[in-house]
């Protein structure tokens, strides 16, 4: 069910309540407090895009192989915007790109039970029809200024539910080789050699080899070394375009 509101402080914080069931999404015009990745805030222009959270109960998946949530969901993404002509990437973890340019993000957070997930929250935030951005914002994209068209974003919210659903049923039914191998093939720059950063802020070179189950990401040395990185040990050095 779509619970469709005005103004809350975090969708995320809003479906930690126990009202809200399995695949129950809610849908908030504007948070004045939305979170996104590493800390960030997540900007959206009001009634031109969607932000939202969806509420999962994956009982069945164990603690360890809690990065399929993030694949499941970053996968929908890429398959409605694939739908409506937009052909995306996902930039490690589970950012979306259109080209070079940021058009969706996710931010996963997890509730546990003994050694299984006991309920999953995936806020994310959609750029749907917005046609300027604050130039605070380096590489952001929307899928009006991909597409040239205005979208239905209740149609659009429909369609990503609709894939997940169908994502879900497949890790439901233990199909998560496949989920990965597509995460994989999907995967922002894979193959390539990319410019990124330590937390420390030192820069290096390397090229994306794919991502362990666990979600750590595997990068190639220039001496074919393989180093594996957790969320938030590196990240992405972007060109800024603005």
């Amino acid at each position: 069910m779509v619970y469709h509101i005005d103004t809350t402080t975090s969708t995320n914080d809003l479906a930690r309540d126990s009202q809200y069931g399995h695949m129950d999404i809610i849908w908030a015009e504007h948070q004045t407090a939305g979170r996104g990745q590493r800390g960030h805030t997540w900007h959206s222009t009001e009634g031109v895009n969607i932000t939202f959270s969806v509420v999962l109960k994956p009982t069945f998946l164990p603690i360890m192989e809690q990065f399929l949530l993030s694949e499941i969901v970053a996968l929908a993404l890429v398959d409605t915007l694939a739908y409506y002509g937009v052909d995306c990437r996902i930039k490690w973890t589970n950012d979306i790109y259109a080209g070079d340019n940021k058009i969706a993000g996710v931010l996963i957070e997890h509730s546990l039970s003994g050694d299984t997930l006991a309920r999953t929250i995936a806020g994310i935030g959609l750029n749907i029809n917005q046609r300027e951005f604050p130039e605070d914002i380096p590489n952001p994209t929307s899928m009006f200024l991909e597409r040239g068209v205005m979208f239905d974003r209740a149609e659009v919210l429909d369609r990503f539910a609709s894939h997940l659903k169908s994502l879900y049923a497949e890790l439901e039914r233990g199909e998560k080789k496949g989920i990965e191998e597509r995460y994989i093939a999907t995967m922002y720059h894979l193959g390539e050699e990319h410019t990124y950063a330590y937390a420390s802020g030192e820069q290096f070179r390397a090229t994306i080899r794919g991502v362990r189950p666990s979600g750590h990401l595997c990068l190639e040395y220039k001496d074919g070394t393989i180093g594996e990185y957790a969320f938030k040990e590196v990240e992405f050095v972007l060109p800024h375009k603005r």
